[in-house]
């Protein structure tokens, strides 16, 4: 199994949206990227600071979203809701979806949910619940 580094996903997410500003091709994972980089404008310069905001932290403390964690999340969201994985998480989506604005809207609100689920499985050093997953999407609304 592919596990990135921190540097290494941020690299992907940089080259993905350079490779597309530039007239490339995509490949592969970064067709499923660029949809999702493409939502976000508000990310786009710091993609394209290139190795700059590689090395840039984001604590929590400073009150400001990751960038590249948002990005990463809304791609593992994407790709749940492709194969339905956990069972049950596009029938989530698409109940948060029809209740809002825009799709966008339901899709955070996923990215919320994993985020939380994610946090709480590395505090503990568990692996990730599915169930608290899901749970936390049944509250939504």
């Amino acid at each position: 199994m592919f596990t990135p580094t921190r540097d290494e996903s941020r690299r992907f997410l940089i080259e993905t949206w350079r490779k597309y500003r530039a007239g490339e091709p995509l490949a592969g994972l970064e067709q499923a990227a660029l949809p999702v980089i493409a939502m976000h404008p508000e990310y786009h310069p710091l993609l394209e600071a290139g190795e700059d905001a590689v090395a840039r932290d984001f604590p929590p403390e400073a009150g400001a979203t990751n960038p590249f964690l948002h990005l990463s999340l809304h791609l593992a969201v994407t790709e749940q809701l492709a194969i339905d994985q956990p069972p049950g998480v596009r029938a989530h989506y698409l109940r948060l979806a029809a209740s809002r604005a825009e799709a966008h809207d339901a899709a955070h609100a996923l990215i919320e949910c994993l985020g939380e689920t994610l946090w709480q499985a590395q505090r503990n050093g568990t692996a990730v619940d599915a169930a608290d997953y899901l749970g936390c999407l049944e509250r939504q609304r």
